[in-house]
């Protein structure tokens, strides 16, 4: 039998060092991380974090529109419930007066609608006319080869036809989305007003007894913010929709009220969203009245009443709550558009909006809510005193509120 080796006794050459002695507790050594793998992880992470969101467009395009609803609806459920309204009750009726209202502003579009679909074959006849002239004025100013209309018409019935199934396609599938988006809308609104307590408490659970007091008082900042926000631009496409409509009626535009609807939801998009709005109802002034004097006041109409809107009514109504530079503006309807088409960029403004006010509730995301904010907000001046002092505007839409 071979005997089992042993080890040397322990002598001043071969004694390991730096043993702790077994009295002493240690900690393990932290291991620090490479910057390089902290960022591989963290886009490793917002990867697939956009890959999951445009996998379950159809599941949470829904909850987000609901969700953002509800906050805007709470303020009405509430005093209902004040009123001795059950809670179910004061939801049903808010969700009731919301479908009517909605139904009213459907109603005048669909009538606007209907009479610029008849007046359709007459601004195209017009329209083919104007180009017509244009093209003869270029041919004798440039020596450009004028196209005929009945070329003109081909190539461009043959454009229709080319992309006539894909479009039938697309529509019919937009449609089901709609309709089915409208039917899970409500319900999911009640859900969240009905279970609100229930989440709330929900949220409790993740937080100790001894913080859930800030934790319950930023909830609530956010909560008022954004219904601020939500409110204020509501009220600021009410109230810009008038002052075009106002503008256009004057110089006799047709679909005046259409119009000034659609320029003033356009005008939400910085810079972008007025030279849409505007250009549209200003060639079919063009082409219906063939005056570009006209048609150039109708876009001054859209200019004064943008710039109106942005330096007046926007300040007064939203204040300084919540302010979205226009360049996080443009990028957040630009990533939204990408990531869930056009319900995307409905959604992009008011989701940067709730996303500057958690960033500022807390220490460690205040910079990126900074980021996101207007450059007067976080100008190194003195304490503003506009509220102390107020102009005559301020005074003015404190007076209408106060009605």
């Amino acid at each position: 039998m071979i005997p089992r080796p042993t080890l040397p006794r322990p002598n001043g050459f071969n004694l390991p060092t730096n043993i702790p002695s077994p009295s002493r507790q240690h900690a393990p050594a932290e291991v620090k991380q490479s910057p390089v793998v902290h960022y591989t992880f963290l886009l490793i992470g917002l990867s697939l974090l956009v890959f999951v969101l445009r996998k379950l467009d159809s599941v949470l395009l829904p909850i987000l529109f609901a969700g953002l609803l509800a906050v805007l609806l709470l303020p009405l459920v509430v005093r209902l419930e004040n009123w001795k309204f059950p809670r179910i009750w004061a939801i049903i009726v808010t969700l009731l007066l919301v479908i009517v209202a909605l139904t009213g502003l459907f109603y005048l579009f669909g009538t606007q609608l209907m009479s610029l679909r008849d007046e359709w074959p007459k601004l195209q006849a017009k329209s083919l006319e104007y180009f017509d002239s244009v093209q003869q004025w270029a041919s004798l100013k440039f020596g450009y080869e004028p196209m005929s209309k009945e070329e003109l018409i081909d190539s461009s019935m043959k454009s229709v036809k080319k992309s006539a199934g894909g479009f039938l396609g697309s529509t019919l599938s937009t449609t089901a989305g709609v309709l089915s988006v409208t039917t899970l809308i409500p319900i999911y609104i009640f859900c969240f007003l009905y279970y609100r307590d229930h989440m709330r408490q929900f949220l409790f659970r993740f937080v100790a007894p001894d913080k859930r007091t800030s934790v319950l008082h930023t909830m609530d900042n956010i909560q008022t913010v954004v219904q601020a926000y939500i409110q204020g631009l509501l009220t600021v496409i009410v109230v810009v929709s008038v002052l075009n409509a106002i503008g256009l009626l004057l110089l006799g535009v047709k679909f005046a009220i259409f119009f000034a609807v659609f320029a003033s939801v356009l005008a939400i998009i910085p810079y972008i969203g007025i030279m849409v709005g505007s250009a549209i109802p200003a060639l079919v002034t063009l082409v219906e009245t063939g005056s570009p004097g006209k048609a150039a006041a109708v876009v001054g109409v859209f200019v004064f009443v943008q710039f109106l809107e942005g330096n007046f009514i926007t300040p007064m109504i939203t204040g300084s709550k919540v302010s979205i530079n226009p360049m996080a503006a443009i990028i957040a309807l630009i990533l939204g558009g990408e990531l869930w088409g056009t319900p995307g960029m409905i959604l992009s403004i008011p989701l940067v909006a709730v996303l500057k006010v958690v960033f500022d509730s807390g220490k460690a995301t205040e910079p990126w809510g900074f980021l996101l904010g207007d450059v007067t907000d976080g100008e190194d001046t003195q304490a503003d005193t506009s509220d102390d002092n107020p102009g005559f505007f301020a005074k003015a839409w404190r007076m209408i509120k106060r009605m």
